[in-house]
């Protein structure tokens, strides 16, 4: 509707077409759908090419954020695990001086 094709809703909603379809839609599926004007379709997919680009674009930041993640939490295990160490050898030196008393 924000594309002035409302006349095209009505098929779209009886074929079920929702956000995941239509991302898969191509000119002909969208000429089967009763898409005529090939100016209509041309918006159609340029949209969608857009919305795909700015879909592709969230992904990769996300995973970049997950990768951020990942390597953040790799580098605190590493940490609790040389202080566990360091408390481990601590200990241990103390448990050796007091056997030597």
């Amino acid at each position: 509707m924000s594309l002035n094709l409302e006349q095209y809703v009505s098929e779209f909603s009886a074929q079920n077409i929702n956000g995941e379809h239509l991302l898969q839609l191509d000119g002909s599926k969208l000429k089967a759908l009763g898409m005529t004007s090939s100016q209509d379709r041309a918006i159609i997919k340029k949209k969608l090419k857009e919305m795909k680009a700015s879909l592709e674009k969230a992904r990769k930041a996300q995973e970049k954020i997950e990768k951020q993640r990942e390597k953040l939490r790799k580098k605190e295990q590493e940490q609790l695990q040389r202080k566990s160490k360091k408390t481990d050898k601590s200990s241990s030196d103390a448990t050796e001086g007091t056997n030597e008393q």
